[in-house]
């Protein structure tokens, strides 16, 4: 007699069309490290020898400075994904002095590369030490020790004979956190499934996923928008809901990266009911996280107008917020697309002009 084994599979319908949500690990816009400069080389104590010469005297050389750990933008990195897995940066020790005045070797510079917009902190005190918006340009974050001078240094008429010199200057350590802020002129700030997305990838040449769930964009997206001979470049955050600043859905995380833009596009759908309600929870989000984002010229685009007709359109105009300039979009047909960038672009020349 064989045993039959049954498995009884009970699948929630409501789950059938519900995608897991799988971070792209590749990036990367907050990393901690340590980092530590190289330290002096100590001089030499040393005394001349050699036959047929009488009192020699100190020839003790000095110590070799210890190498400078820089930081340089790299344009070509996007993300600090390559810090994930390496932590510890050491720059290289000078080398001890010699005798007949040989000087040691200065220790070779540590160079760390990062994408064009890291802030980097101390990661004790959240002060920022510097920060690398342009290519190239090596910045010093940290100085190598100074070599210790050698006894021949101190030879003097009433001392003759030094039997001391220099140790080097120690080298410099500490922990430092490096935050990626993207260099963008334009962010898109909105709810999930508010039409950000596709907007970006109508826009630009960019390929944001796109689908029909919450949160598709698990990470920030770039963009070179071009209009009437100029170009500007749009950046796109995860959806931000209400709470977020207390870290519901995807929390603020992202939200640093809007820091460094100059226009601010609301993205709100006309499908969601009240715009003015959505634009002033989006508000009230960015002040939880940053207040001088609300400083920022802003933008309104209330998007999806190709599912609403003529009537909801005219009546959601009667509940939009007064002191923002809106317009009303379809990505998916065009409509007030080119509207749209032709006031993101007067808004950037007028602001960069002042």
């Amino acid at each position: 007699m064989v045993a039959v084994a049954v498995v009884i599979v009970i699948v929630d319908v409501n789950l059938i069309n519900v995608r897991p949500l799988v971070h792209n690990f590749n990036f990367i816009d907050c990393a901690d490290i340590f980092v530590k400069s190289g330290k002096g080389g100590a001089g030499s104590i040393h005394f001349r020898r050699e036959k047929f010469v009488e009192k020699g005297g100190p020839d003790g050389g000095n110590g070799g400075k210890g190498g400078d750990v820089l930081v340089i933008g790299n344009s070509n990195i996007s993300t600090l994904f390559y810090f994930r897995n390496k932590r510890i940066f050491v720059a290289q020790d000078g080398m001890s002095g010699s005798k007949n005045n040989r000087s040691g070797a200065n220790g070779g510079d540590l160079v760390i590369e990062v994408p064009l917009g890291t802030v980097v902190k101390n990661a004790t005190s959240q002060q920022i030490i510097l920060e690398v918006i342009k290519n190239g340009n090596p910045q010093i974050l940290m100085k190598g020790g100074r070599g210790g001078l050698g006894n021949a240094n101190f030879k003097s008429a009433t001392n003759q004979a030094p039997r001391f010199a220099q140790p080097g200057e120690p080298s410099i350590e500490t922990d430092v956190k490096l935050e990626l802020k993207l260099l963008a002129d334009v962010g898109l700030v909105g709810f999930p499934n508010a039409g950000k997305s596709t907007l970006l990838s109508v826009v630009s040449a960019a390929k944001p996923k796109i689908d029909s769930y919450p949160f598709t964009t698990l990470v920030p997206q770039l963009g070179v928008v071009s209009c009437e001979n100029e170009s500007f470049v749009m950046a796109d955050i995860p959806g931000i809901i209400e709470g977020a600043s207390a870290g519901k859905g995807l929390g603020t995380q992202f939200l640093r990266h809007m820091e460094r833009t100059i226009v601010l596009l609301f993205v709100v759908s006309i499908e969601n009911g009240s715009i003015n309600e959505e634009y002033n929870i989006l508000l009230n989000e960015l002040k939880q996280h940053n207040p001088e984002l609300l400083d920022r010229s802003r933008l309104l685009a209330i998007s999806k107008i190709d599912l609403a007709s003529e009537s909801e359109i005219d009546l959601s105009k009667m509940s939009l917020p007064s002191d923002v300039d809106c317009v009303f979009i379809s990505a998916v047909t065009g409509t007030g697309v080119l509207q749209l960038k032709r006031k993101i672009q007067a808004k950037l020349s007028n602001l960069r002009l002042t």
